[in-house]
């Protein structure tokens, strides 16, 4: 009996299945093309409100499914441009909840 792979079972269902390719949400929307824009503009946007109205981390996510969507596909500067952003949104991020923490102390 022939070892059936990973490889050998989707050759066989002929397309590979992607799943966040079926993804559909009601959540908001980032403006058409942000993603192609540097780094500073992608995180500025996403944290704002009209953007990620509840707060940053909505938009870290938003940011992390478009890097995993767009996968292989993206280019080595282009991802290396939106890790850029995560950083930067990562760090106002941090520094919104340490402002917190001080607000509330």
């Amino acid at each position: 009996m022939p070892k059936v792979t990973k490889r050998t079972a989707t050759a066989k269902r002929g397309t590979k299945r992607r799943w966040v390719a079926g993804v559909q949400t009601e959540s908001t929307f980032p403006p058409k093309g942000l993603f192609t824009k540097d780094a500073s503009t992608i995180a500025r946007s996403l944290a704002s409100k009209k953007v990620s109205p509840k707060g940053p981390a909505s938009g870290m996510r938003m940011l992390n499914y478009f890097i995993n969507r767009g996968g292989r596909g993206l280019s080595k500067t282009r991802r290396e441009e939106l890790e850029r952003a995560k950083r930067l949104l990562s760090k106002r991020i941090a520094r919104d909840r340490e402002k917190k923490k001080s607000e509330a102390a």
